[in-house]
């Protein structure tokens, strides 16, 4: 499988092991040189999605652009993608409806649809020179009342949200994406191969608090991993929440019991 992800499943028991306050040092970033994945999320006036599904959809698209073979040494995206690979994994996920989300359909991306719900992931860029088709989009304003998923079905990773941090399904989307990469970043090649074959597919759910704690890597994320097959999305704390939040938990097994 692609080896694309591979900076950043070195990088992640580093992350988690910083101090908070460095979660969100930018010193050493030039504001140019920001890049970041834009997630664009499907939300119609009259119909809007369901929640649940849209963060899943989101969750697919972030890691099927990062894997597609346009991103692989040689491929069409493999600059921008290890230009942003190479740095903080940001995103920014804004909302568009009818125009305006067939307009982006024409960039560089991959759109996933879950139960109806679609998000659109395009490759990485400068964010000084978003494309204006996406800029004109709105990153507020993305709220979705909560809603009641049905079971999880078999054979799939959980995305745990953290049931103590609020989120707005803006930043709820940027975060499962993160999730998904970094658990495709340690995943060997047969379990990678097997979810590429579901097309990503994921369960997003937020468990009891005493689930969250019961999981929660703490400061050993390499035993989680080994133990339970749980990592932990780390925030650097730019929107929302404060910096060094963990804000998703995924797990692999998918035979772990919700509770």
């Amino acid at each position: 499988m692609s080896s694309v992800l591979d900076p950043l499943g070195a990088r992640y028991a580093y992350w988690l092991g910083l101090p908070p306050e460095d979660t969100s040092d930018t010193s050493d970033e030039l504001p140019e040189e920001v890049r970041a994945m834009p997630v664009i999320l499907r939300i119609e006036r009259a119909e809007p999605p369901g929640r649940t599904p849209l963060l899943e959809a989101a969750a697919a698209a972030a890691l099927a652009v990062c894997l597609d073979k346009r991103a692989e040494p040689e491929g069409e995206w493999a600059e921008p993608m290890h230009a942003w690979l190479d740095n903080r994994i940001r995103k920014v996920a804004r909302r568009a409806r009818g125009a305006h989300w067939a307009a982006v359909q024409d960039l560089p991306g991959i759109t996933v649809e879950v139960d109806g719900a679609e998000a659109r992931a395009l490759v990485p860029g400068l964010v000084t020179e978003t494309p204006k088709d996406v800029s004109r989009l709105q990153i507020s304003g993305s709220e979705l009342p909560p809603d009641e998923p049905g079971p999880i079905p078999d054979g799939v990773p959980l995305l745990l949200l953290n049931p103590q941090v609020p989120m707005t399904v803006g930043k709820g989307a940027a975060q499962v994406g993160h999730a998904t990469m970094i658990l495709a970043a340690l995943l060997d090649d047969d379990r990678l191969a097997g979810w590429a074959a579901q097309g990503y597919r994921t369960a997003v759910r937020t468990p009891s608090v005493a689930r969250w704690k019961e999981l929660h890597p703490g400061d050993d994320p390499e035993g989680a991993w080994r133990r339970d097959r749980v990592i932990a999305v780390r925030d650097a704390g730019f929107t929302e929440v404060d910096p060094g939040t963990i804000t998703v938990l995924a797990q692999w097994d998918p035979e772990q019991v919700l509770s």
